[in-house]
């Protein structure tokens, strides 16, 4: 038994040193993980794993499904209400996503402007919100100029499963270079199956030997989710729709 616990402690802290490898942050999180396995397992947990997995698309998204179906437009209220009485940044944040969610996109976006021209214009969260709220306006290039400052500010933040999509897509809308390679962080990062998606949707449009690999991706999503459990696949659906229409 002893010899069981002693092992579990490591694979627990292999699999944290793997996340922490995935997302770029510092080497001395392997040190601690592997110098004190289970100690190191439990910082590393509440210090850099818990916060992801809050802030995670997977997390909002499925938060937000559940209320929308209970009560449609609850979130936006409370959201409303809770920056009236009390505007400070999490209350202003939450309002331009509950607007951001809701398709106001326009109006989200002064919420978010107002985020990031203040004390926390460096912060991830509003700025990776602003960055999304951009790209729902079409305003692609914009996109790109927050993202590169957020990346300029927080190295370890080009790693994150959002910004690294967001940025592939900025830079596909916006049509400049490093598409491909932007693309391929977000699929190396990624923790569900949109990445791979959006990549198929963008080599669909340009050349036949890049429409020939676009259609391997969206195979492969169909032959994954038959792997995939019942919030797998609810949370993947729309992704999982656009492979099927395009396969058959």
């Amino acid at each position: 038994m002893p010899f069981f616990g002693l092992g579990l402690h490591i694979l627990i802290a292999l699999y944290f040193g793997i996340h922490a490898l995935r997302r770029g942050h510092n080497m001395y999180w392997l040190i601690i993980l592997f110098s004190f396995p289970m100690l190191g397992s439990i910082v590393y947990f509440f210090v850099a794993y818990l916060p992801e997995l809050r802030q995670s698309r997977g997390a909002h998204v499925a938060k937000r499904a559940v209320v929308s179906v209970l009560d449609p437009g609850r979130e936006l209220r409370e959201a409303s209400r809770a920056y009236e009485l009390t505007p400070t940044i999490n209350n202003r944040l939450r309002l331009a996503d509950a607007l951001l969610g809701d398709g106001k996109a326009q109006e989200a976006l002064q919420y978010y402007n107002e985020a990031a021209h203040g004390p926390f214009a460096g912060d991830s969260l509003v700025l990776r919100g602003l960055a999304h709220c951009q790209l729902e306006l079409g305003q692609a290039s914009a996109a790109v100029t927050t993202l590169e400052q957020l990346f300029a500010s927080d190295k370890d933040a080009r790693r994150h499963p959002v910004a690294a999509l967001l940025y592939a897509r900025a830079l596909a809308g916006a049509g400049v270079a490093g598409v491909k390679e932007a693309f391929a962080l977000a699929l190396e990062v990624a923790t569900d199956a949109e990445p791979r998606c959006r990549y198929a949707d963008w080599l669909m449009m340009q050349s036949a030997a890049d429409i020939e690999a676009a259609r391997a991706l969206y195979q492969q999503i169909l032959k994954d989710s038959g792997h995939w459990h019942k919030h797998a696949k609810n949370h993947n659906a729309e992704w999982l729709r656009r492979a099927k229409a395009v396969v058959g």
